[in-house]
């Protein structure tokens, strides 16, 4: 480690409270109407597709969701030396060539979050967590790289983190 290192101590975000509990309301309605679209007595074709994949996923959503809230570890971590995702891992600094602020819109409401624009993303996803590996595809074909973070259960808004970022790390390049 060295004197700089040392001398600026690291970032630590916490998963908001309120913000995980809204988050995990939202996820248990939307399993519950999904049951709902797969026994209704008169179900379409659609509302079972519909009903089939919604509960699955906000399933997991909801399970992750009382997981983060139980565990109480750290969203993420910022240091002189990269950064720690609950999702995403360990990056280094090092591997990072660019971030940036990029909105999701999924009818009509639009989700701020940090792309990291990777140096090598074949060989983060190579060490990714396999949910990572699991969504890289999706993001692909979405236009983003394999490692974006959300910043919707964070307490505060992406311009911040990226502050913090470039405190951690001043060469941090912020692409437009």
């Amino acid at each position: 480690m060295t004197d700089q290192t040392a001398a600026v101590p690291p970032t630590v975000y916490r998963s908001s409270p309120l913000r995980m509990v809204l988050v995990l309301i939202g996820s248990v309605a939307f399993v519950v109407l999904g049951a709902v679209l797969l026994t209704g007595d008169d179900a379409s074709v659609k509302a079972v597709v519909a009903g089939g994949l919604a509960v699955p996923f906000f399933g997991l959503c909801a399970a992750v969701c009382v997981s983060r809230l139980v565990r109480g570890r750290p969203e993420l971590v910022l240091d002189p030396a990269g950064l720690e995702h609950v999702q995403l891992g360990r990056i280094a600094w090092s591997e990072i060539a660019a971030v940036r602020i990029r909105a999701v819109t999924v009818r009509g409401a639009t989700q701020p979050m940090i792309e990291l624009l990777l140096a090598d993303p074949a060989g983060y996803l190579a060490r990714a967590p396999r949910i990572v590996r699991a969504t890289a595809a999706a993001n692909r074909s979405m236009g983003f790289g394999p490692a974006n973070i959300s910043t919707t259960t964070l307490p505060v808004g992406p311009g911040a983190v990226i502050d913090a970022m470039r405190h951690q790390h001043p060469a941090l390049v912020v692409a437009g």
